[in-house]
């Protein structure tokens, strides 16, 4: 095969050093001239999500060396919304999205490998994998590793959603520790990402709209059949993209991002898709606006699927009626399906084969659950560039609501307040100074909208943060990442106890309501931001960090 990066000349330094190391490994010297071809491990054993992935190397190995490859396994840094936000309020969730990208990056492009399979998991491996991608623009396939098996609680089904939110029904005396001590240790009875429509699933969906994962590979049962299925068929489909010269950014055009958008709000998948989709449009040099494609969709696309936490479906059900695949099928209209995909195929021919099985799971677009937008972008004077807002298919949620700030600068001086009975109903609850630059990396601040629903406030007041939420949130009315973020000069950080904020869901704003003089007059006072120094990661991260309208990618 000619072409390979990695088909170093006979008897040049770079051949003799790779013959050397490569030998010790027990690779026989006519691999030399075979496409090299990385296997990117996102594993980790502080978490669930992440336990049997070095159970798929192997078989992955076995698929790549029978088609022609030879495999290498390289790991990276991985990161478990359940575990790692323990730390620094969690704020190295999403900065470890750009370090598995950078990883990524030294370990294939230092070695000049031809190919890679990444095997994604949980929330922040998906994207950082996709990101990678479109950075190095080698020929990648992209394997969903697939969702955990769910428990019984007292015979009613229980996932990891249901801890995550009555874990905030403990503090106001709604639930005992004791209950919610025997609901976690049956909610989750497997490996795999979170059984729901969060930040996981929706982006193994959004990689297979992209064109970036094997058709009908999303979303799978860890270690279930068709996961295996998927594994086989990237091993040997690898191969063959190299031979074709198959890169990723002939994949990630701008029509892949508009199918890939309206994947996500077909299924009112997670809000943190917007920026995750952002960011792979950036490293693969897509010049496509992903927030606007999320404004212009909003009207149009109708919500297909109701899938925990957006509805009473299980995510089981969602593969059972055909998944991505026929998601995608009946979302033709919507998309371009000239788009090319790993496959080797464009969109439109891979749909054209698609048997999508009758069910209510997955509606037609003539016959949807609603048609309203499930992820909607929201500006106003509060937030001029912007800010996510999350809704059910049920919507019944609220939808005008104007009142009085409370302004709180961490999660847990807000949560301290909702323990002390100081959150009263109707008041606008800011968190402020969350954003990249302030937390730094983003404030996971999930943790405290689960607190007001525990405390019986969840749908009194209104939650307004330049902070990120996880993607299985959908309580109360939470408008999210708003930008400019507090910390940079942004409205949301000079908003005072007692102004007034509004927010209109139909309309799409959030306004607060101080004249412009007095805002002028308040940044003048505000203290500037101090820089970040040191050589931890978040220092790092601080320092380089675009907003979110680029991704929150890393830059100059």
């Amino acid at each position: 095969m000619t072409g390979l990066r990695s088909d170093f000349e006979p008897g040049t330094t770079r051949w003799a050093m790779r013959l050397a190391q490569w030998t010790a490994l027990g690779i026989p010297a006519e691999d030399m001239a075979k496409p090299k071809i990385a296997i990117v491990n996102s594993s980790s054993g502080l978490a669930s999500c992440f336990s049997h992935l070095d159970g798929i190397v192997g078989p992955l190995k076995e698929a790549i060396r029978a088609a022609g490859g030879v495999p290498f396994e390289v790991r990276t840094a991985a990161s478990s919304d359940a575990i790692t936000s323990a730390g620094a309020a969690g704020q190295y969730i999403l900065p470890t999205r750009d370090l598995i990208a950078s990883d990524i990056e030294v370990a294939v492009e230092g070695a000049l490998l031809d190919g890679m399979v990444t095997l994604a998991s949980c929330d922040k491996t998906t994207p950082g994998q996709l990101m990678a991608a479109g950075r190095l623009d080698v020929p990648t396939i992209v394997v969903a590793c697939g969702y955990q098996p769910s428990g019984l609680f007292r015979g009613e089904h229980v996932d990891f959603e249901d801890v995550f939110l009555y874990a905030g029904h403990v503090a106001t005396g709604r639930m005992t520790v004791e209950d919610l001590a025997e609901m976690a240790a049956n909610a989750v009875t497997g490996p795999g990402v979170c059984a729901g429509m969060g930040t996981a699933n929706s982006m193994h969906i959004a990689t297979e709209a992209l064109g970036m994962a094997l058709p009908g590979s999303t979303p799978v049962l860890a270690n279930g059949p068709r996961m295996w299925e998927a594994v086989a068929a990237a091993g040997a489909r690898i191969v063959a993209m190299v031979a074709e010269d198959l890169r990723p950014r002939r994949i990630l055009t701008p029509g892949a991002f508009r199918n890939a958008v309206a994947a996500v709000l077909a299924v009112s998948g997670s809000v943190n898709c917007v920026k995750h989709l952002q960011a792979v449009a950036v490293e693969a040099g897509c010049d496509v606006d992903v927030i606007a494609l999320f404004e212009e969709l909003a009207g149009q696309v109708p919500l297909l699927s109701a899938v925990k936490p957006n509805g009473d479906r299980q995510i089981d059900e969602f593969e059972a009626a055909g998944g991505a695949q026929a998601l995608l099928y009946r979302l033709r209209p919507f998309l371009d399906l000239d788009q090319l995909t790993v496959a080797g195929r464009t969109l439109g021919e891979v749909l054209g084969g698609v048997d999508v099985p009758d069910s209510d799971v997955i509606r037609p677009v003539d016959d949807p659950l609603a048609r309203h937008p499930g992820v909607m972008i929201v500006r106003g004077t509060l937030a001029p560039d912007g800010a996510v807002v999350k809704r059910t298919v049920a919507d019944d949620g609220i939808k005008v609501f104007r009142g009085p700030a409370r302004v709180f600068r961490s999660r847990e001086e807000g949560i301290a307040a909702i323990r002390g009975g100081q959150v009263q109903a109707g008041e606008v609850l800011v968190l402020s100074g969350l954003g990249l630059r302030g937390s730094p990396g983003m404030a996971f601040t999930s943790a405290f909208v689960f607190a007001l629903d525990g405390a019986g406030l969840g749908d009194e007041v209104v939650v307004v943060t330049d902070g990120q939420m996880s993607g299985l949130v959908n309580k109360g009315l939470v408008v999210a990442e708003v930008a400019p973020e507090g910390a940079l000069g942004g409205p949301l950080g000079l908003v005072e106890d007692g102004d007034v904020i509004s927010v209109d869901v139909e309309a799409r704003t959030v306004d607060l309501d101080v004249p412009p003089e007095e805002l002028a007059a308040r940044r003048e006072r505000l203290a500037p931001h101090p820089a970040p120094t040191g050589c931890s990661w978040l220092s790092v991260y601080a320092r380089s960090v675009q907003p979110v309208a680029r991704g929150a990618t890393l830059g100059a």
